[in-house]
């Protein structure tokens, strides 16, 4: 079986192979809310671009009341011209999101060609979906998928962004989008700044300030840390491909953000 998979499918595979390694395939205690004792990553944004998106997530990760994680990274390449955000229950997601990666490479090889965005998309919607007997006892997973599409029907336009739901339902957002518990805020503060068409450095800045906006009100978010030097995950995908800024190009945008909220706490 293993070397005659059958399928371009790695998801299917796995699901004929060891299916108990799929995030939804495991038993969950029955009367026990899961959720509560697991952590839980938070705040993600996407905006489209002039040259393509860029995604750009938080660093904290809550259990209840508390911090479980300052440096948690919920932002990756799914692979060379696109990205994966999750927010929600931490441990299935970055699983999720692994199996995906994977998912996309065994595709490639196998097929000898990439799927289109939408292939993708649909795919990560059938992942999510897999996942709603869990996420109906608390371990939720809710990605945020965005990428260049190598054939956009509208050029002006070759990003684009893809939300979940719990259920697996898939949905293209238009400019921008968030998801996580400081979502309500962080678009909100988008939602007065961007514009259609905005280059990939502006857009870099108007994610670090939604972040900002995002943990001023949500205490599950966490803010540019200059003190422990602790930034937001950025992330771009254009036609150059996928690229995460370093630290010290984020450092430069979030001490550029914070130093404007000195003066203008507001924004």
């Amino acid at each position: 079986m293993f070397f005659t998979s059958g399928t371009s499918s790695f998801t299917q595979f796995l699901s004929q192979a060891a299916p108990e390694l799929l995030p939804g395939r495991r038993p969950v205690p029955p009367q026990m809310v899961a959720g509560d004792l697991a952590p839980h990553g938070t705040t993600i944004i996407a905006i489209q671009t002039a040259e393509g998106v860029v995604m750009a997530g938080d660093r904290r990760a809550t259990m209840g009341n508390l911090i479980a994680s300052r440096d948690i990274e919920k932002v990756h390449p799914a692979d060379a011209y696109s990205l994966i955000g999750i927010a929600g229950t931490a441990g299935i997601g970055i699983e999720l999101m692994r199996i995906f990666q994977v998912e996309l490479e065994h595709y490639e090889k196998t097929e000898g060609a990439m799927l289109s965005l939408d292939g993708k998309a649909n795919r990560l919607a059938g992942m999510v979906r897999g996942n709603l007997g869990a996420a109906m006892q608390g371990l939720a997973v809710v990605p945020l998928f965005a990428g260049y599409d190598l054939s956009p029907a509208d050029p002006a336009k070759p990003g684009r962004i893809f939300s979940f739901d719990v259920a697996g339902g898939l949905y293209e957002e238009t400019g921008y989008d968030a998801v996580g518990s400081g979502s309500l805020f962080a678009k909100s503060a988008l939602k007065k700044k961007y514009r259609t068409g905005v280059s990939t450095q502006d857009a870099i800045v108007l994610a670090v300030e939604a972040l900002y906006d995002a943990a001023d009100d949500d205490t599950a978010t966490g803010g540019p840390d200059l003190t422990r030097k602790i930034y937001p995950v950025v992330m771009t995908a254009t036609a150059e491909g996928t690229h995460r800024l370093t630290d010290t190009e984020i450092n430069t945008v979030a001490e550029q953000v914070v130093s404007g909220r000195m003066e203008n706490p507001g924004g």
